[in-house]
């Protein structure tokens, strides 16, 4: 009897941040958040892994109400920059606007990891990586950088990541989404809370 494939093993473990801190007349974030996943099946990503939702504070302080974030594992055939392109289209469907950086926002999705991809090379991520705070907050790439720069510490991005790849390994960091958790600050960690409906 011939054995079972597991063809989802042969597959990149893609890896997409959800977000929302401003509601709209789609609903509250929670729901936002609920609906957009709903929505990315529809547009044909099959997400084969959903994290629980997380309340968050708002990052960096101060410059919105919290958040709730949540994180997904997606199967598709697309590549990263027609994925990128797709999700910004999901953002836009949910009223996502840009009038400055960290605004609030009815829905943020971020492409965290394609499989082990590293783009567009190690020397450009290395620099996105080591970018001080204060430049953060004045310059973005304008390229689609892989892993996400600043994933590694951000615990709103990593603990829901936990959720769905502790097991999944920095290309450049050589470390796995629980042992990235681990290393973060007890003080940034304690204030990110399972998402419990009012």
């Amino acid at each position: 009897m011939p054995q079972a494939i597991n063809l989802q093993s042969t597959c990149p473990k893609v890896l997409v941040s959800l977000g929302s801190n401003a509601t709209s007349s789609l609903g509250e974030s929670e729901k936002i958040i609920h609906d957009a996943i709903e929505y990315l099946t529809e547009q044909g990503l099959r997400i084969t892994k959903s994290s629980r939702y997380y309340s968050t504070p708002c990052f960096p302080v101060g410059a919105g109400p919290d958040f709730v974030n949540a994180a997904i594992n997606v199967d598709t055939d697309l590549p990263p920059e027609d994925l990128l392109s797709a999700l910004h289209g999901v953002e836009a469907h949910f009223g996502r606007e840009r009038p400055s950086r960290w605004a609030p926002r009815t829905l943020d999705l971020d492409l965290i990891a394609y499989g082990d991809s590293v783009l567009p090379n190690k020397s450009v991520l290395s620099h996105w990586m080591d970018l001080p705070l204060d430049d953060q907050k004045e310059v973005a790439p304008d390229q689609l950088i892989l892993p996400h720069p600043r994933m590694h510490e951000r615990a709103f991005v990593l603990i829901p990541l936990a959720d769905i790849a502790p097991d999944w390994c920095h290309p450049i960091l050589g470390k796995t989404v629980q042992e990235l958790v681990n290393d973060l600050p007890d003080a940034e960690k304690k204030d990110i809370k399972p998402y419990l409906t009012p």
